[in-house]
């Protein structure tokens, strides 16, 4: 079993485990949202604090989440070019950021992917 380095690390772990094996799939992409944002978060504190490694591990977070985002992209859905043209945007932003870390970029990128998420979030209601 692999262990994890922190008591947060592996509560979030867990909580992500459980609400994954849970959801329906309007669950599962607010929850990829709410992951990408969470690691951008995170990855901007790191840097605050001069933690590389998490840095470095929330980054890695944020780009799962959006290879998740972008694989579960419904192609005949109107809205499914801009959002592939967004996820594509972000992935570039974070990856820059692996290079010469850009925390405006980030904190910017992270704003929109809540602003989606509560949108997605609405329509869901809306919908159901």
């Amino acid at each position: 079993m692999h262990l994890l380095r922190s008591p947060q690390e592996a509560y979030r772990k867990v909580d992500f485990d459980a609400r994954v094996a849970g959801a329906d799939p309007v669950q599962l992409v607010l929850v990829c949202y709410e992951q990408l944002a969470s690691a951008l978060g995170t990855a901007i504190h790191a840097d605050a604090r001069g933690d590389n490694a998490a840095k470095s591990a929330s980054l890695t977070r944020a780009l799962s989440a959006l290879t998740a985002l972008q694989m579960g992209l419904d192609h005949d859905r109107p809205v499914a070019g801009a959002l592939a043209a967004l996820f594509e945007g972000a992935r570039r932003t974070v990856l820059d950021s692996v290079l010469q870390f850009d925390a405006t970029a980030l904190a910017a990128l992270r704003s929109d992917v809540c602003d989606i998420a509560d949108a997605f979030r609405a329509n869901a209601v809306d919908a159901g």
